[in-house]
């Protein structure tokens, strides 16, 4: 059965992600997909507009067959590892064919050598971004011109790649290639150009596909409805559902409280364990909190926000503190070892063959009840789902324990 893995967030599902689905199977010839999933927390720091049930739910719907969860330690990361633990999951699997992944280029013509040059040198890698960041340029310019540096191009051609790699999802993309050449993988990578609208679009076009920041804009104002004709009827109908419970639509709001009383509570010294809390944030933190006209997220982001320190990165730095995430145990070397598992959040009956397959060819455990393995990874798994879970209005400890109850989502 040839089998299409993709990476996905799905917040929400919309028609984009259905036309990526379908290309993919298209020029793939695959049988079966397989999804990575973010869980409660995304790769740019920000909580899911709904819990990773509902987005299974979606996924399962639209025709995925197997989808497994990224654990956060990788889920919450920048683009590196990010890519790292959701490329070595569908590594795992052992039923994984080809890797599908939208991007701006459409091509991997300049993609696949660059990943090529930098999987082989880390070092140079790693020594021109310090350079760039001690600079003062934010990561996004800094890694585009590092890696332009550590390819070795004339200047004409590094100014051709920093403007590939400013764009998000080609920079993304590129990670996955460099995951696929780390891990010695067989899988074979395709990409499909983004149509109509991009990553960050804010507002929708002409057509029927919006970007996933729109369509969240659009439900924070106008209510879900409004979004309909963006998203899939699956989508709507599991939306309104999570809505009317208060499971939706979840934002950095719904965990002030917490959030607020961690950074309130827990002196510098502590505050600089935790991940991506770098050079002197602890301080900043304690110095911008009383200024703050007001108490929400937004103007703590806002205060914190320098041309150096981004807002996907200080949203990243506040999930980590607020799950108590520390640097020792998810330092480097620990996230070059990869995912310790593949949690399993839903499948189909074509899923189900799939998990029968991997039985022989997986190579890591695969988890259906969380009870049956002790692992880090899968403890801030289930801390982070419970903590998500905590920010419902009227949460209850069936909400706070069904991470680690309720069986995957079968359809």
């Amino acid at each position: 059965m040839k089998t299409v893995g993709i990476v996905v967030e799905y917040n929400p599902l919309h028609n984009g992600h259905e036309l990526h689905f379908h290309k993919s199977k298209s020029i793939t010839r695959a049988d079966a997909v397989i999804a990575v999933m973010s869980g409660p927390f995304l790769q740019r720091g920000e909580p899911a507009i709904a819990g990773k049930r509902a987005r299974t739910e979606m996924a399962l719907a639209m025709g995925v067959d197997l989808v497994l969860e990224l654990p956060v330690t990788y889920a919450v990361q920048p683009a590196e590892w990010f890519a790292y633990g959701a490329v070595a999951t569908l590594h795992a699997t052992g039923v994984v064919d080809s890797l599908s992944f939208g991007s701006e280029s459409g091509t991997l013509e300049q993609l696949l050598p660059l990943s090529r040059v930098l999987a082989k040198e880390p070092d140079r890698l790693r020594a021109e971004l310090d350079r760039r960041l001690a600079e003062g340029l934010s990561f996004p310019s800094a890694y585009g011109a590092a890696a332009a540096a550590a390819f070795g191009v004339t200047e004409k051609d590094a100014a051709g790649l920093r403007e590939l790699l400013t764009k998000p999802n080609n920079s993304l993309g590129l990670h996955y290639l460099i995951a696929l050449q780390r891990l010695e993988s067989s899988i074979a990578p395709f990409t499909i150009s983004r149509e109509s609208a991009q990553y960050h679009d804010p507002e929708p076009g002409a057509g029927s596909i919006a970007s996933a920041t729109a369509v969240r804009r659009i439900i924070a104002s106008q209510g879900v409805e409004a979004a309909a004709p963006y998203i899939p009827e699956y989508t709507l109908r599991i939306l309104e559902r999570e809505i009317r419970s208060g499971r939706a639509p979840m934002n950095w709001d719904r965990f002030r409280q917490p959030l607020f009383q961690t950074l309130l509570t827990l002196p510098p010294d502590q505050l600089a364990q935790c991940l991506e809390v770098t050079e002197g944030l602890e301080y900043r933190i304690r110095r911008m909190l009383p200024k703050l006209d007001n108490s929400s997220v937004d103007a703590l982001l806002d205060s914190l926000k320098t041309k150096r320190y981004t807002r996907t990165k200080l949203q990243r730095m506040l999930v980590h503190i607020m799950l108590n995430h520390q640097k020792a145990g998810m330092n480097p070397g620990e996230l070059a070892r990869g995912p310790g598992y593949i949690r399993v959040l839903g499948f189909n009956e074509t899923g189900k063959k799939l998990l029968r397959t991997m039985r022989k060819t997986a190579s890591l455990p695969v988890v259906i009840k969380p009870a049956a393995l002790d692992h880090p990874q899968l403890t801030r798994d289930l801390q982070a789902a419970a903590v998500y879970a905590n920010a419902y209005p009227n949460a209850d400890l069936r909400d706070l324990y069904h991470d680690y109850r309720l069986p995957p989502l079968t359809l």
